[in-house]
């Protein structure tokens, strides 16, 4: 058989006709890289320091030494640091233990040891590999370890939910018309600092019966309204994969709920409980969504990557809620740089909260304003897909509020807005509509 000879592509003159509409001028190039120059410097600020945030994308080896000084501490082999279940039995929440991992003074042991009779304290060992076990500043230490601050702070509010006026039913939370929450257990692979439920951790794990369980989900079938139900607690990620296919099966068994969440901090603090099994469970009730909740790029590393791609390939959607905490991320350029490494491993930034106001946790709150600040300092400097929406809690239990910088001026005044854009410009915007004319 006679081989064909290659063929040139055809110029279309069309195409051709495009090209030359292409090409610019030499005084327009030069304005453009003006242009660039004059966008670049806006977050030069950003760009000089970028490198020196630590991301647990580039602290490999550095956790690798850590895990290894965990494991002797708690005795346990490589194979065990694979198993969640290990991690879960193997919470670190004594201070011996502890001082065994971190360099911790007598006054530390004595402050940590009188926080922890007031409030409950528990660290995955994954999470404990993640502290600099030096540096008290360390942002993921602070998320961790019980501090002082915590027993002598009396002066905030006990529920900022109110809790007991939002319960229509057992474990459950209703704050919206269409959705709400059920509360599956008070268990976590680590007491966050930070918890807003910390008055319902208390000092045990609890796993709600089947009996209270079906009572919630029977709530959810008698009220038709309802069609997105979020699992939490506590992490719903510590119930069995048993426990989590027998609700999300009762769920599925409801027309009217279209969508099923999990709240889990276990990509996060301890990303093995993310198996095969698990991932298994969850493809057969698609679709569902996993809140998890990243607050410090050191967080973002190779053992989360893995456990968000499987998540993802098997079908859930993985979206973070980050709290704003002082000491921890209240830095614009922190803010940006964790969610762009959330980005690069496939979890869609969603919601920065405002530290709430409760007992035990006010050293954590950031004033509003410095949250605005934060997000203003997002729109624009990085990719739409990279900023989440800053949200505070109502009080009384009247549920998120969005908080957001003020971007249009003045309102359209005889066809005409004042709007200042994210680089600072402040510009008239034809805001001009055209009448309606039913005699068109």
């Amino acid at each position: 058989m006679k081989a064909q000879k290659s063929r040139e592509p055809e110029e279309c003159p069309d195409q051709q006709e495009d090209f030359h509409q292409m090409e610019v001028s030499e005084e327009d190039r030069s304005t453009a890289l003006a242009r660039s120059a004059e966008v670049r410097a806006l977050d030069e600020e950003y760009f000089a320091v970028k490198d020196s945030i630590p991301t647990g994308l580039q602290m490999t080896e550095q956790f690798r030494k850590n895990r290894e000084r965990v494991l002797r501490a708690l005795g346990g082999s490589e194979e065990n640091w694979a198993d969640y279940k290990w991690h879960l039995k193997n919470r670190i929440s004594d201070i011996e233990t502890l001082g065994r991992i971190l360099r911790l003074t007598e006054k530390e042991r004595d402050r940590i040891i009188s926080a922890g009779e007031q409030y409950r304290w528990g660290i995955s060992p994954y999470y404990a590999s993640l502290m600099d076990p030096a540096d008290r500043r360390c942002p993921v230490r602070k998320q961790a370890v019980p501090s002082i601050r915590e027993r002598l702070d009396d002066s905030e509010v006990r529920d900022p939910m109110i809790i007991k006026y939002n319960s229509p039913a057992p474990l459950i939370s209703r704050l919206y018309p269409d959705r709400l929450i059920i509360n599956v257990t008070n268990a976590c692979a680590m007491f966050c600092r930070h918890c807003l439920r910390r008055k319902d951790i208390e000092f045990s794990d609890v796993t709600y019966p089947r009996r209270m369980l079906d009572k919630a989900i029977e709530y959810v079938r008698s009220n038709t309204e309802i069609r997105d139900v979020l699992l939490t607690g506590g992490d719903a990620l510590t119930l069995s994969d048993s426990q989590i296919d027998y609700v999300l099966t009762q769920l599925d068994g409801i027309p009217h709920v279209e969508i099923k969440r999990l709240g889990s901090r276990m990509p996060c603090v301890l990303p093995q409980r993310i198996t095969p099994g698990l991932c298994s469970v969850l493809s057969r009730h698609d679709p569902v969504y996993l809140n998890t909740q990243f607050n410090h790029p050191k967080e973002v590393t190779e053992e989360a990557r893995k456990a968000v791609d499987m998540l993802t390939r098997a079908g859930v959607i993985v979206r973070d809620q980050t709290v704003l905490l002082k000491g921890v991320n209240n830095d614009k350029h922190v803010m940006k740089k964790l969610m762009q490494e959330l980005l690069r491993i496939k979890v869609a930034p969603y919601y920065i909260f405002n530290c709430k106001k409760v007992e035990g946790i006010r050293h954590f709150r950031v004033p509003i304003a410095e949250g605005i600040e934060i997000i203003e300092h997002m729109r624009g400097y990085t990719s739409g897909m990279a900023i989440p929406t800053f949200i505070i809690t109502a009080p009384q239990g009247r549920g998120k509020t969005p908080m957001y910088p003020q971007y249009l001026l003045q309102p359209g005044v005889h066809g005409k807005a004042l709007i200042r854009t994210w680089g600072g410009h402040v510009l008239e915007y034809d805001d001009e509509m055209e009448e309606e004319n039913d005699n068109p």
